[in-house]
């Protein structure tokens, strides 16, 4: 691991611009779950163990008409417990290396937690959305609300919502998170499609970039195809993933530990 850091300590030294990739392992270290496999999911969440409900089954946009307080169960608990969750203090390496480099940095993430803005950066680009931000489930419209003065009731035994749910402004239906479920043909990409253009046109300028991506499994892979292309001309990769570190194009820097760990080795 000696030789990786050195390399990627040579890579960061001679960057002129940051881009950021990371996936939900780099919320571990700020003690959010991990939801790898059911196991991994039940074990922050035990009244689905009891359910036999796994991750996938309970991120279905379907359960917000069928069975509302089931869904905003879920998304009201990780929300309070998004809100609540300081960052890590990898976080602050990466905002402070960013604001030393004449191209600044950018961030790529499918997590839709807010830790990134919570710690500084202004430049987020979320794939799948954010759960600080609602839609109207039944679609009067296609606006985006930011969910600030949302409180969603949970029983804490049952992990179901009690009433009243979040709601839409214009029509006073249900309303529900902003965020691409599995098998989503409702979302709305509007605000993540602005960010991501944003991030397509700063990309065209930057020079000398340096990917770091962090915690981004192999899964569902949309964060480390973008890396992986994002640095494809210049192999200027760094992937810090302890289970799955591996680099498919063979160029870059493969780190097989923990996000802050490895950033505090990188950049202290």
């Amino acid at each position: 691991m000696s030789d990786a850091l050195e390399r990627g300590k040579q890579l960061l030294e001679g960057a002129g611009a940051l881009l950021i990739c990371a996936g939900a392992g780099m919320g571990v270290d700020s003690g959010l779950p991990d939801f790898r496999g059911g196991e991994g999911f039940w074990r922050a969440y035990p009244p689905y163990a009891r359910l036999g409900l796994q991750f996938e089954e309970l991120a279905d946009p379907r359960h917000f008409a069928d069975d509302p307080e089931l869904a905003w169960g879920f998304y009201g608990h990780r929300l309070s417990l998004y809100r609540k969750t300081v960052p890590h203090e990898g976080f602050r390496l990466l905002l402070e290396l960013g604001s030393r480099l004449p191209g600044g940095a950018r961030v790529f993430t499918s997590n839709v937690d807010g830790q990134f803005q919570r710690a500084g950066f202004s430049h987020v680009a979320e794939a799948h959305g954010s759960i600080h931000h609602l839609q109207c489930l039944a679609g009067c419209t296609s606006e985006i609300w930011p969910a600030s003065g949302v409180d969603v009731s949970i029983d804490p035994e049952t992990m179901r919502a009690v009433p009243p749910l979040p709601s839409c402004p214009r029509c006073g239906g249900l309303a529900r998170p902003n965020i691409l479920m599995f098998g989503d043909f409702s979302w709305v990409p509007d605000r993540s499609q602005a960010q991501l253009d944003e991030l397509t046109a700063w990309r065209r300028t930057a020079r000398d970039l340096v990917v770091v991506e962090l915690g981004a499994g192999q899964a569902v892979p949309t964060v480390r195809r973008y890396a992986e292309l994002a640095s494809a001309a210049s192999g200027a990769l760094i992937r810090i993933n302890p289970r799955e570190p591996e680099i498919r194009h063979g160029r870059g820097v493969s780190i097989a530990a923990g996000a802050l760990e490895t950033l505090a080795a990188l950049l202290s």
